[in-house]
């Protein structure tokens, strides 16, 4: 009898636990720790295309040394800063968010570089390259923007009662969002 009533109890806790939204803030957390993992995702494609950008460019540029060695330098910084999506905190964002930066600011670099020669532009290896470029910066804005809302979603679902009960008892935290830098407020500048 003893044992039955013990079965029981554990039974009622664990419905009353996935009443509580338990079950459904795991979801949502993991749907936000993936979705980073998108993030990241996008951001390595851009990097898996840069030696080739700068392969292109360096056969038609080969005197542009100083501004395709910063490439080089800036991707290998990118690709080195990896965060543990289970603790997306402010800090590790933005230092993944300054490297990724940095690498921005050379690829704009690398691209006026490319306006001073008619014949690079005109390449369709070139062309093709700038093209996969361009989309993929799209596809990083679409998953950043993606990982925003999944994380607006947990994190309200962390704060609305009942389910802010259990979430303090299970230490579900708020996650940070992928914020805009600072600089990128301000358009580059472009010189000829």
């Amino acid at each position: 009898m003893k044992k039955l009533t013990k079965y029981i109890a554990i039974f009622i806790a664990a419905i009353s636990l996935s009443s509580c939204g338990y079950n459904s803030m795991v979801t949502s957390q993991e749907a936000a720790t993936g979705q980073w993992a998108n993030v990241e995702s996008s951001y390595q494609r851009r990097a898996d295309l840069i030696p080739n950008l700068v392969a292109t460019v360096k056969g038609y540029a080969g005197h542009e040394k100083e501004t395709l060695t910063e490439v080089i330098n800036a991707r290998a910084k990118a690709t080195s800063v990896t965060i543990d999506a289970s603790k997306l905190d402010a800090n590790s964002i933005a230092k993944f968010q300054e490297a990724q930066q940095g690498l921005t600011g050379a690829l704009n670099k690398l691209m006026v570089v490319a306006e001073r020669y008619p014949d690079l532009k005109a390449s369709q290896q070139f062309i093709g390259l700038q093209s996969q470029l361009e989309g993929t910066e799209n596809r990083i804005n679409v998953e950043r923007n993606r990982f925003n809302n999944m994380v607006i979603e947990y994190n309200t679902m962390i704060r609305k009662f009942p389910k802010n009960i259990t979430a303090n008892i299970f230490s579900f935290e708020k996650m940070e969002y992928f914020k805009a830098d600072p600089s990128a407020s301000k358009a580059p500048e472009v010189k000829f």
